[in-house]
């Protein structure tokens, strides 16, 4: 291995390891300082604002138990089970392994039989048999997700409508859950059920949120928990919660129009090596098949693979906005 080689693989180490590093690295010490620091201060303050900030919080840590546990973190297999149970279809866990192996095995044996390459095969068999699966689950739960967004402030105003008529709220949870086709209505029978058979509307709406973990309904959740430490006109907090959804709502639809473009230039400049590689291998495996022999070829295609992952990365956090 000449020094053009070792500066090349060195240059790739550094790179997956400052890549690692920025995925992976934990919360900034010096924004931890500010936080308590912030913490102090709406305690001690005899500004208005800061003490509703305080009760604010106050009551958002006394929802959570003590023994507060994530949804899906005891193991691979429940956080896999509560990605399907996400999609709202009757996928079990048992069907999505078997698909995955399936689809697994048969990409492996149509490229050995095309390649004759044992290596080559394992590894894309593995990538498409675990790789398609997972992306046609996340699929599946951001069109459900964005489905619940859009109709999630009409069963917010539904709900300003029941309690305004004089409705009790858990009967106007009752009556979303009949009105509202979709995972609106899903999500709120659901909830309605756990009422029925003894649990708590604080405990049921809470199991609801973090199995969904989404923004919008835990704001939900966090208006009702508020509502009950301070009391006030539920009908209209729920209806300035449903005006600041749907402009949260509206402002997503901007930037992800705004970002469009980026998003398609990346899409097609990151797949475009990857397609032309897999059609000049299907044309005619001997010439590319250097790339599996030589070793310059082989550390040409590690160091394009990792400035491709660098530059994918990079375009990635440029159009990923916060709202």
């Amino acid at each position: 291995m000449n020094i053009v080689q070792f500066l090349i693989m060195s240059i790739g180490i550094m790179a997956v390891l400052v890549l690692g590093y920025a995925a992976f690295s934990g919360p900034s010490p010096t924004k931890e300082s500010a936080r308590r620091l912030q913490q102090v201060r709406f305690r001690h303050s005899d500004n208005a604002n800061d003490k509703v900030e305080a009760q604010y919080r106050k009551a958002v840590a006394a929802r959570k138990p003590k023994a507060y546990r994530l949804a899906g973190s005891a193991s691979r297999l429940e956080a896999l089970e509560l990605r399907l149970h996400r999609t709202g279809r009757n996928w079990t866990l048992s069907q999505y392994l078997y698909f995955s192996g399936g689809l697994g095995m048969a990409v492996l044996l149509l490229v050995y039989l095309k390649s004759g390459a044992p290596l080559l095969a394992l590894g894309v068999g593995v990538v498409v048999g675990a790789g398609v699966p997972h992306f046609l689950v996340g699929r599946a739960i951001n069109k459900r997700f964005d489905s619940f967004v859009t109709r999630f402030p009409e069963a917010l105003e539904l709900l300003v409508r029941g309690l305004r008529s004089g409705l009790p709220i858990s009967e106007t949870l009752q009556l979303v859950a009949v009105e509202l086709p979709g995972p609106v209505g899903e999500e709120f029978k659901l909830v309605n059920d756990r009422i029925r058979v003894g649990r708590t509307m604080e405990e049921s709406l809470q199991e609801t949120a973090d199995r969904l973990n989404m923004a919008e309904f835990s704001f939900f959740c966090i208006t009702l928990a508020i509502q009950r430490e301070t009391g006030g006109n539920l009908a209209e907090t729920l209806a300035n919660l449903s005006d600041v959804l749907r402009k949260r709502a509206q402002m997503k639809l901007k930037i992800r129009a705004m970002s469009s473009e980026s998003k398609a230039s990346a899409y097609i400049v990151g797949a475009l090596p990857f397609i032309v590689f897999g059609l000049i291998y299907w044309v005619n495996p001997t010439y590319i098949g250097k790339f599996f022999v030589d070793e310059r070829l082989i550390i040409a295609g590690i160091g394009g693979f990792i400035w491709l992952s660098l530059g994918a990365f990079i375009m990635a956090k440029m159009v990923n906005f916060e709202i």
